[in-house]
């Protein structure tokens, strides 16, 4: 009886600090990266590539001067702003 609860005992610590351990991770804290995230376009195409882009990407999206996007309607936003107000994908 004695066997039974102490390993019962051990079981519930290890899977407790099982899970503080696993689900300790802050999810906001991503690896190190190289930094060109906030340098380069994060796409390919109009949509990701002109000074002006969508916050959607809608496909045919994008302009090199303010506006509307013509396919959802949203107001453009430039692409730098877009980049360093910590939009990733």
């Amino acid at each position: 009886m004695r066997f039974i609860k102490s390993t019962t005992t051990l079981i519930l610590i290890l899977s407790f600090l099982f899970a503080f351990t696993a689900c300790g991770k802050n999810p906001n804290q991503a690896e190190s990266k190289s930094g060109t995230e906030t340098t380069t376009p994060h796409g390919e195409g109009q949509e990701y590539t002109s000074v002006y882009v969508c916050p959607m990407h809608c496909d045919g999206s994008g302009s090199d001067h303010a506006g509307e996007c013509p396919v959802c309607g949203m107001t453009y936003v430039a692409q730098a702003d877009h980049r360093e107000n910590g939009h990733k994908h």
